[in-house]
């Protein structure tokens, strides 16, 4: 591995093959990406100005004041990273069209997301999945449990995934050093969430899935006409293969015989149809059903209609991905064999620094050489938005995480105030952890990213997925069960993920020599095993401990998510917002901050002038509101009719690609 990028020259040189990466050095590209960060940040700005930023909902919840189309584009965006324009083109060149598999399973899950998932969350007025937990439940173990691999796993998969991917874009169309490219990256990220909440994060977002989308319809446009269309595309990606293959087998270099179908062979595919079908799920249901990034979204929609249309929309932005990242990474195989279906180690380590394979590059490689001076500035415009996006719904939702589920355990009397620096302090300590975790993401250069981060989601998230799927529909589940369920889940799922990671998962070339009762399991099978034996588990260890009274469940489960009754809390509140207090009460002379601390003051939101106070009938509409879920009859059933449409439109394609 090439380690050029540890100095911190400016540009990178590539001298094992002898050539210079050339930076952007144009005008054109240049000012697409400067007036397209000016225009980020414009927008960062105003929704700034324009929305509550001072209180905790405004912040977090973005003030429940979202309609569907930003809901949409959001959800979009978060999920859609630059670890999908690299992991997905790059499996896409190695392996064929079942990658997509992944993308379009979202179709299906955003409609259980919509319909069964978010009005109980509703209901139950929380902010955070924890918090929804903590009042099913009780108990203070679940919730920490969940908060602590929640963190973990943006770490793990997510921001280093991401952070690696962008840094690949990077090093390979700009040539800038790693590490300057993704600080820079970093820093204004950071900016604008530190300084807008989420409602900064949600209006930036809708920008950037708009850039995201036109930029790769162009792209795709570009890649189709190299090889002269659709049907020509076929025949040619079956005959790409790189020209040094040595001595090596031909299984590891030629395009595999179903590379054009989603559903493969049970035990011989790479992608099993089972797995894709009932694994892919789980993991689906834990990403979009019960993580903080998604569901964060749902939750500050004006109403359950906005809801439900924002994941509508969203469904068919996940209909893009198979067209906007599958079949141009196909085509970059065919356009560069040599290089992105290298199969020789010494020949992958010259091109890419990577021995296992150089299928990562595939989009980078294409964005590089395909596009004309200015459209070049605005894909990597498009690689950047996306990056940022997914770093910064990370970056807002691990604080709102931090904030309301761990400090208000250090620090239950906490202002208002207190918590809303606590929330930004956190943003800034992850990014240093970040940019920490670099060289470690590097090091780990293996030729399938995007498997990686499948794999780990199948080994942690399923006790999760079953966890919360059980807690809305199951009301006999208790606590104990449920973290009994979660910790055993843990151990079994961390037993297979040290294993593999012990012997390495190797490629075609080296094999790993993990023992096949251990690794012999594709991962998606074992997404379903691992979901089963928790649902056993929880359910149980259920049955045989004390049920809970219906008097804590009213509107925490489906059976009783319509009871009027007052719900009485198992657990009493971390925090309660002090600031009427009695202690309050007394007149003190206010001290005019100077012009400096007015400044930052205002920057991040925590501006000196306080909320209105509201009497307790106010208090009570407020709440209200906050947990109604009623729709108007006719929304309702247009946004139920286009429900039905989306569904048979995934039926469909699932069809025509099967």
């Amino acid at each position: 591995m090439s380690h050029d990028y540890f100095g911190f020259s400016y540009i990178r040189s590539n001298a094992r093959n002898g050539t210079a990466t050339v930076a952007l050095n144009n005008a054109a590209d240049i000012s697409v990406i400067v007036v397209y960060f000016l225009v980020v940040l414009a927008v960062g700005v105003w929704a700034m100005v324009r929305t509550n930023r001072s209180t905790v909902g405004g912040f977090f919840l973005a003030g429940r004041s979202m309609v569907w189309w930003p809901i949409g584009a959001s959800l979009f965006a978060s999920n859609i990273g630059s670890g999908h324009f690299v992991g997905i083109a790059g499996t896409a060149a190695a392996a064929g069209i079942a990658i997509g598999g992944f993308e379009w399973n979202a179709l299906i899950v955003v409609v259980i997301l919509g319909w069964l998932f978010v009005p109980i969350y509703i209901k139950a007025g929380v902010v955070t999945m924890p918090e929804y937990l903590k009042k099913r439940f009780g108990g203070q173990r679940i919730r920490i449990y969940l908060s602590v691999l929640s963190l973990f796993l943006y770490v793990f998969t997510k921001i280093s995934a991401d952070m690696f991917s962008g840094a690949i874009f990077i090093n390979q169309a700009l040539g800038l050093n790693i590490y300057l490219a993704v600080i820079m990256l970093l820093m204004i990220t950071a900016l604008y969430t530190v300084t807008g909440g989420l409602a900064a994060v949600i209006y930036t977002d809708t920008l950037q899935t708009i850039i995201m989308v036109v930029g790769s319809f162009i792209l795709m446009g570009f890649a189709f006409n190299e090889v002269g269309g659709y049907d020509n595309f076929q025949d040619l990606y079956m005959n790409a293969v790189p020209s040094i293959t040595t001595n090596i087998s031909e299984s590891c270099y030629e395009p595999r015989a179903d590379s054009f179908h989603i559903f493969r062979n049970a035990i011989t595919g790479d992608l099993p149809w089972p797995g894709l079908v009932f694994g892919l799920t789980v993991q689906a249901t834990w990403y979009w059903c019960t993580d903080q990034v998604i569901v964060q979204r749902c939750l500050s929609a004006k109403s359950l209609s906005h809801v439900k249309a924002g994941c509508i929309l969203c469904g068919y932005l996940k209909l893009l991905p198979m067209f906007l990242m599958v079949f141009p990474g196909m085509i970059s195989r065919i356009l560069y064999p040599d290089v992105v279906a290298c199969v020789d180690p010494a020949e992958c380590e010259k091109y890419c620094g990577a021995s296992v394979g150089c299928t990562n590059i595939a989009y980078p490689k294409l964005v590089v050489d395909l596009m004309p001076n200015g459209l070049r500035g605005l894909m990597l415009s498009v690689m950047l938005a996306s990056l940022m996006s997914s770093l910064t719904s990370i970056f807002n939702s691990a604080s709102t995480l931090f904030t309301m589920d761990i400090y208000t355990k250090i620090r239950s009397g906490a202002s208002e105030k207190e918590l809303m620096i606590a929330g930004r302090i956190f943003i800034l300590a992850l990014i240093g952890v970040s940019i920490a975790w670099i060289p470690v993401v590097q090091s780990a250069q293996s030729g399938q990213l995007f498997d990686y981060i499948q794999s780990i989601t199948s080994y942690l998230t399923p006790p999760v997925a079953a966890v919360f799927m059980l807690a809305i529909f199951c009301k006999r589940v208790n606590e104990s069960g449920a973290f009994y369920g979660l910790i055993i889940g843990l151990f079994i799922g961390l037993s297979r993920m040290i294993a593999e990671f012990a012997y390495g998962t190797g490629s075609c070339v080296n094999p790993s020599n993990c023992p096949t009762i251990i690794c012999g399991v594709h991962y998606l099978y074992f997404s379903i095993i691992l979901f089963v034996v928790s649902c056993i588990i929880i359910l149980a260890i259920s049955l045989m401990t004390k049920p809970i009274d219906d008097k804590h469940l009213y509107r925490l489960c489906w059976s009783l998510r319509n009871c009027t009754e007052e719900r009485v809390d198992l657990e009493k509140e971390d925090w309660v917002d002090n600031q009427n207090s009695n202690y309050m009460d007394i007149e003190e002379p206010e001290e005019e901050p100077g012009l400096c601390k007015k400044a930052v003051m205002c920057f991040c939101g925590l501006e000196q002038k306080k909320a209105p106070q509201l009497s307790p009938e106010e208090q009570a509409e407020l709440q209200k509101k906050l947990t109604d879920t009623t729709e108007l009859p006719l929304w309702r059933n247009v946004v139920n009719a286009n429900a039905i449409i989306l569904l048979c439109v995934a039926v469909f394609f699932h069809g025509y690609y099967g």
